[in-house]
């Protein structure tokens, strides 16, 4: 079984910052892409960022020189450094894992959600 828990979410106000982090545990045998989503109220969710296990990255243009994605593998962590922050990026914001389980099955497991709110 997997885990994802996610960290950080908050209310911020305009210009503020957060980090957000997510760790996965249990029967893990590595992660390959770690990516963040997010949803707001009455829009389609939407990719934030990801990483891949090399460490290539890609941003939302929305987000682009504001966030930053990062990972720990040791930790199998994603982190999400966002500064700058807007009220239009206030948004439930998921993780993903792409989980390589023990036997080299690969499974997406998303987090649980966590809010963040950016007040003008």
């Amino acid at each position: 079984q997997v885990q994802l828990v996610e960290s950080g979410g908050g209310l911020v106000q305009a210009g503020g910052s957060l980090r957000l982090s997510c760790a996965a545990s249990g029967s893990i045998f590595s992660a390959n892409a770690m990516g963040w989503y997010r949803q707001a109220p009455g829009k389609q969710r939407e990719l934030v960022a990801v990483i891949t296990r090399a460490g290539r990255t890609k941003y939302a243009d929305s987000v682009k020189g504001r966030f930053t994605i990062s990972r720990d593998n040791a930790k199998i962590t994603v982190y999400l450094q966002m500064n700058s922050l807007k009220p239009e990026d206030t948004a439930v914001y998921y993780c993903n894992v792409g989980v390589i389980r023990p036997g080299g099955f690969e499974d997406d497991y998303r987090g649980q959600g966590t809010q963040v709110t950016v007040s003008s």
